[in-house]
């Protein structure tokens, strides 16, 4: 079975076990949806805001030092949007009516999210492999250098030179 069935299948599973879960959303941490069961665009404006969400919730994990980070979760009138990290490039968000048992629900899609994650992970690096870059969160930031510095630039190059900008 390929790696797009394994991740539909179980998000159908959960689904099919879980009738208080309305829709589940799996995206990259980089925001990009890789699979839904919701309409289009609305899966991928949550996938885009389930990475900011990751994001932040990771960060606030990290700062306070209570442990690995492991959901974020927006409770509303109607239920709950809860997003899981699954596996390490991906995440799984999950629509809730309101009333659901979400102790078990976080247990069961904890397992979802891990399996999932897996999947995506192996599917990833058998895409891309070798290792993947991690830039040093304590590296100085790139200075930037004004044009005007810029070795063989003359200031007021395009007064010239005679270039015009081209009419619009």
């Amino acid at each position: 079975m390929d790696a797009d069935a394994v991740l539909g299948t179980e998000l159908w599973g959960l689904r099919r076990r879980r009738p208080e879960v309305a829709g589940t959303v799996l995206a990259g941490t980089d925001g990009l949806l890789i699979s839904s069961d919701l309409p289009t665009t609305d899966a991928t404006h949550l996938a885009a805001l389930a990475a900011a969400s990751f994001g932040l919730g990771n960060r606030v994990a990290d700062t306070v030092r209570h442990g690995e980070f492991q959901e974020t979760m927006v409770r509303t009138a109607r239920g709950c949007v809860v997003t899981y990290p699954a596996g390490r490039h991906a995440l799984l968000t999950l629509i809730t009516a309101a009333g659901a048992d979400l102790e078990t629900l976080h247990a069961e899609a904890r397992e979802v999210a891990d399996r999932t994650g897996s999947v995506f992970d192996r599917q990833r690096t058998a895409v891309a492999p070798g290792p993947v870059p991690v830039p040093d969160p304590h590296a100085p930031l790139a200075m930037r250098t004004p044009m005007a510095t810029l070795p063989g630039r003359a200031p007021n190059a395009s007064r010239v030179t005679g270039w015009r900008r081209p009419p619009i």
